[in-house]
């Protein structure tokens, strides 16, 4: 008999007739689209049976290529593993083709039904099984970071803002929370708000950010940390796609711009147990929070310098943690205080939580949300205490000591036997592999600047 879902995906196409073709979508590592475009009368099959990647998938880099030291490919012949769809992901995507195409997440299994250990959607999932165990749900909510660029570059070949829809002029300043800016790109983001609507994602807050064509859109929260990351990877494309019909680009790397500040990736988290209570909440109303919060905390700074490789996971991502551009590089905490790595946000006792201020909107949000709740069940499995909390300018009270180095980040990682355990040795090397060899092959370029600075002084 046709499963529930397979229901649901008749009635879809029967309400959306104009709609004829679906794009099954996959995240890989890096947090990017992959998949299959098939015709509608092929989806309920794909309800019944699923699609047919390779494993490799997860072994490609951001070029496309895939790491053979990831033992994904050749290896074990290229072979397949089933993708079955995510509940809930079938949506129309308005922005493509006249609102003639369809999208649908897809998460990868073993042969056996199990899953596969390196679709980071499964990583996430075995990380919320271990708190489910606990007795614990996690309530997320994530902030993405983006920048608008002209698609027509400077006479160098450099990126550039935009020209405003309604100015026509390019923006040169910062303007932090300008809603004169939000105007000048109303129709724009007015598409993203109907398209986020028509995919059910959640939109909470837009605001203009920090530098000359940035912005930041916030998903609310959410009961459901996959559910949560589902939406930031879908956000992220839906973004990209109204841009290019703007005549604009969209783009989430980390530091686009050198001397402007870069993208981040912002992860607000609580915790609820069984009957629905906040364990971050102290009973007492005290604003401190509670116990558990204090654990949990203590295990995100522990575990902190080892998550760099995935908070940070390509080369321009560690050009993000430079000095004075609002990017955590100590392990600290405090209070309302936005100079830390972990943000205690002001507001009422049962919505308590703790925002992670360190990772960049490049990060792959299912590898992110995975050790963030890692690090908190390390902290609470161990009782861990925290240092007192920040209070001032941490940035000028200590020393970096965040790693801006990839080679040490990765082998930070690949020495931590917490993030081991809780990720799965196998997929860690795989990452390691797979992020390695990309490493390897962006040392073997040579920049513009170095040709500057050293080729005719040296």
């Amino acid at each position: 008999m046709p499963s529930p879902s397979a229901d649901q995906a008749r009635e879809f196409l029967a309400r959306h007739t104009d709609i004829d073709s679906i794009d099954l979508l996959i995240s890989d590592l890096n947090g990017v689209m992959r998949g299959k475009r098939i015709p509608r009368e092929n989806l309920d099959k794909v309800f019944h049976q699923g699609i047919n990647l390779p494993a490799s998938v997860f072994a490609l880099d951001i070029n496309g290529h895939t790491i053979e030291a990831t033992g994904l490919g050749l290896a074990i012949g290229d072979s397949d593993r089933v993708c079955q769809p995510v509940a809930g992901t079938l949506m129309p995507t308005p922005w493509l083709r006249g609102g003639r195409q369809a999208q649908l997440l897809m998460t990868m299994i073993e042969r056996d039904e199990s899953p596969f250990f390196a679709d980071p959607r499964q990583v996430l999932s075995r990380q919320l099984e271990r708190l489910r165990e606990r007795g614990l749900a996690p309530v997320a909510a994530v902030e993405m970071e983006f920048y608008l660029l002209d698609r027509e570059r400077t006479a160098e070949g450099r990126i550039q803002p935009p020209r405003s829809p309604r100015s026509g002029e390019r923006a040169t300043q910062s303007q932090l929370y300008s809603i004169g800016e939000l105007d000048e790109y109303a129709d724009f983001l007015d598409d993203v708000r109907q398209a986020a609507e028509c995919q059910g994602l959640p939109l909470d807050t837009t605001l203009k950010e920090c530098a000359p064509g940035q912005f930041e859109i916030t998903l609310g929260h959410c009961d459901d940390a996959l559910k949560a990351c589902d939406s930031a990877v879908l956000l992220k494309r839906l973004i990209k796609g109204v841009a290019l019909n703007h005549g604009f680009e969209a783009t989430f790397m980390a530091k686009p711009y050198g001397l402007e500040a870069g993208n981040g990736t912002h992860v607000h988290l609580s915790l609820l147990d069984a009957h629905g209570r906040n364990v971050f909440a102290a009973e007492n109303g005290d604003p401190l929070g509670s116990e558990t919060l204090h654990r949990a905390i203590a295990g995100l700074l522990e575990l902190m310098p080892a998550s760099m490789a995935i908070c940070a996971p390509n080369l321009n991502s560690f050009r993000r943690f430079q000095p004075g551009l609002y990017v955590p590089m100590t392990p600290t905490w405090g209070f309302d205080n936005r100079s830390v790595a972990l943000r205690i946000p002001s507001g009422c006792n049962d919505a308590r939580r703790i925002e992670h201020r360190v990772a960049g909107a490049d990060v792959n949000p299912y590898l992110l949300m995975a050790v963030l709740l890692a690090g908190i069940d390390y902290g609470i499995d161990r009782q861990l205490t925290p240092p007192a909390p920040v209070e001032g300018n941490a940035y000028e009270q200590f020393e970096p000591t965040l790693t801006n180095s990839w080679q040490q980040a990765l082998d930070l990682l690949e020495a931590s036997e917490p993030l081991k355990a809780a990720l799965g040795a196998n997929f860690v090397h795989v990452f390691l592999a797979n992020r390695r060899a990309e490493r390897e092959q962006a040392m073997q370029e040579v920049s513009q600047l170095e040709y500057a600075w050293y080729l005719r002084h040296v």
